[in-house]
């Protein structure tokens, strides 16, 4: 809700903005994207919808981020709500590496140059499965979490993947590469709950 809140005051923005100039001459129309975008007639408005400030290294931070915290919050429900010894074993490691995770992110991009500060926020998905959890006990729970676990560590590993093969910041790069080994060895912990 506030990444729309701030999506649509951003639009707003960069319409009042984009009031204050000159119409693009009928040169730039007859070559604008299929988008129907005129190039430079919005700053901004000819990069595709959430990257027109956004870095590939800052979606990745923030992906990594929102991976952890969503990784945390779910692990300390079922650390409250689980039935099972092994996912509340496997709930309490959780919270302890993605807690170091996000530490090392954050001691990562505090070096870059510019800086860049990762966003935490988890995504709608994200959060869905959190409210879907948080309705649940018990076995009900530990099977839901479970997959949630599965679901999300395959997912975080094939970023993790991509950015350490085409990422365009080479520590975080590194920084992807070395999570590799210790996000497979989660999913395969959490394949076996």
């Amino acid at each position: 809700m506030k990444h729309r809140i701030v999506l649509a005051v951003s639009i707003a923005a960069l319409a009042v903005a984009g009031c204050k100039k000159e119409a693009p001459a009928p040169s730039d129309v007859a070559t604008a994207p299929a988008t129907g975008v005129v190039p430079g007639a919005i700053p901004g408005a000819d990069v595709p919808m959430g990257t027109a400030t956004q870095t590939p290294a800052q979606a990745f931070a923030n992906a990594a981020a929102a991976s952890d915290a969503f990784e945390i919050e779910a692990s300390k429900l079922a650390i409250a709500q689980g039935q099972s010894a092994g996912v509340k074993r496997f709930a309490e490691k959780m919270v302890d590496a993605h807690t170091q995770s996000t530490a090392k992110l954050k001691g990562v991009t505090d070096k870059l140059a510019p800086a860049i500060t990762p966003d935490a926020g988890l995504s709608e998905a994200q959060q869905q499965t959190i409210d879907s959890l948080k309705t649940l006990k018990g076995a009900d729970f530990d099977k839901a979490y479970a997959k949630a676990q599965v679901d999300g560590h395959e997912a975080t590993l094939a970023k993790l993947k991509d950015y350490a093969a085409s990422g365009d910041s080479a520590p975080l790069q590194a920084f992807a590469k070395e999570l590799i080994p210790t996000v497979t060895a989660h999913l395969n912990m959490a394949k076996s709950l």
